[in-house]
């Protein structure tokens, strides 16, 4: 398993628009090989006193954090996804993004453990 994970700094007003572009996203990722797809909304997020969520991606006031992340079989499946995804326009979005993608955090692991289902 290999794991693409997002942190997004999401207008709280905005969390209808972002349902509806995370169940967008999640179609094309799954339709292009992706296993699973497992979108949050902020619920008990703690500020820190060094460092947080909030901080991590410069979250403004009446911004709530969502994280998102993408279950792929492996990062080959991955990496051949969203080089089909570039070229076939899946990944393009008509209409205004729910949140400035300019501070979002994006990243790739690697599988060392998994527990439960």
């Amino acid at each position: 398993m290999y794991i693409a994970t997002l942190v997004i700094p999401v207008p709280e007003a905005k969390l209808d628009a972002y349902r509806q572009w995370a169940e967008r996203s999640a179609a094309v990722f799954r339709a292009h090989g992706c296993l699973e797809v497992v979108d949050g909304w902020q619920d008990n997020v703690p500020r820190g006193r060094n460092t947080d969520f909030f901080r991590a991606v410069d979250a403004r006031e009446g911004e709530k954090i969502a994280v998102s992340w993408q279950v792929w079989p492996d990062k080959a499946s991955l990496d051949a996804a969203e080089e089909v995804m570039h070229v076939d326009g899946s990944l393009d979005f008509e209409g205004e993004i729910p949140f400035d993608p300019t501070r979002l955090i994006v990243g790739c692991f690697e599988t060392i453990q998994v527990s439960g289902r």
